[in-house]
């Protein structure tokens, strides 16, 4: 039997979302550089559309590990997705330095698609 739905499915994907958010906001009030937090708010920010909120956080984690080409690689695309194309080459060129070298998943990551449109995006990949 076919469970029947109150409220449509983006409502309730929103309404956890906030939740998320809420709890990694609440989390990180108490330890406000634990890294999985920082990373999770991060990620249910860009997902419920707050790109600013995500870029911010983004941020903080790279200035906890200015050497991890993953921290880059995630700022680069929040970067990406507030049409920050200059800042998003320069930090997807920082992550591709410090070691980033899963091309295939770059090639295709959604978020990085307003960067793919940009000619120096072919010269970073091709050096």
């Amino acid at each position: 039997m076919k469970s029947k739905r109150l409220l449509p499915e983006s409502t309730l994907e929103k309404i956890g979302l906030d939740f998320e958010v809420g709890f990694y906001e609440s989390a990180l009030e108490s330890r406000p550089d634990h890294l999985g937090a920082l990373e999770a708010l991060a990620n249910a920010y860009t997902r419920r559309g707050d790109v600013d909120d995500g870029l911010r956080v983004d941020r903080r984690i790279t200035q906890i590990l200015p050497e991890n080409p993953i921290a880059h690689y995630n700022l680069a695309c929040s970067l990406s997705l507030a049409g920050r194309i200059d800042e998003a080459l320069v930090a997807l060129e920082r992550a591709v330095s410090l070691g980033y070298d899963d091309f295939e998943y770059l090639a295709r990551d959604p978020d990085l698609a307003n960067v793919r449109k940009d000619a120096r995006y072919r010269v970073l990949i091709t050096r």
